[in-house]
């Protein structure tokens, strides 16, 4: 009697032990398991939607990205650039952008959610170089109405502050604007649309 006791201590010993242990196994293996799920790096830039902190962006200063392996730019624009883009509204080919080169929800001449952020994919839509920030103005080796915009070293195409493409350039669209939303105040995620978004 008093043998059955102790065996059947030690059974519940070991029974208890072993489920512990195979408890442990299972979390060990399911956390590598569930952080596969999470995209990494090389999937993030092929399309996953990438944060960018602006908190740190001066007036005046463009900041570049990569989003899906594609160079990827968020310039905040002073009040100076903001007023500049009515006047280059003549010399440009689509200057209201009615040319599908940007989300349904982005409108008017800023081209942007909020007009002091623009957000660009920095690729002319000629043959996919791309352009340069050239602020300064005037500048009359790039155009006699030049405001400040994007200038391409490839073939000469030029863009405004918004990214709209000037009249008589090789290229024929409007840079183009990505998905993206703020998140806050101090972020921008680009690759995904605002909540809500048609």
């Amino acid at each position: 009697m008093n043998q059955q006791g102790v065996d059947s201590g030690r059974r519940r010993f070991l029974t208890l032990t072993t489920s512990v242990v195979g408890g442990a196994g299972v979390v060990a293996a399911t956390v590598p398991f569930l952080a596969s799920w999470k995209p990494s790096e090389r999937a993030k830039a092929l399309g996953a939607p990438v944060e960018v902190d602006i908190s740190e962006v001066q007036p005046g200063q463009l900041i570049v990205v990569a989003w899906r392996g594609k160079p990827t730019w968020v310039l905040r624009r002073t009040p100076d650039m903001l007023a500049s883009l009515k006047k280059v509204d003549p010399y440009l080919l689509d200057p209201e952008s009615k040319q599908d080169q940007q989300p349904n929800y982005i409108k008017g001449e800023t081209r942007s959610i909020k007009p002091d952020y623009l957000v660009l994919i920095g690729v002319c839509t000629h043959l996919g170089c791309s352009p340069g920030f050239r602020p300064e103005h005037p500048a009359p080796e790039i155009d006699p109405h030049w405001q400040g915009g994007f200038y391409c070293p490839c073939h000469g195409s030029k863009f405004d502050l918004s990214g709209r493409v000037f009249k008589g350039v090789p290229a024929p669209l409007n840079l183009v604007v990505p998905p993206y939303h703020f998140d806050g105040e101090m972020k921008v995620v680009v690759g995904e649309d605002p909540k809500g978004a048609a």
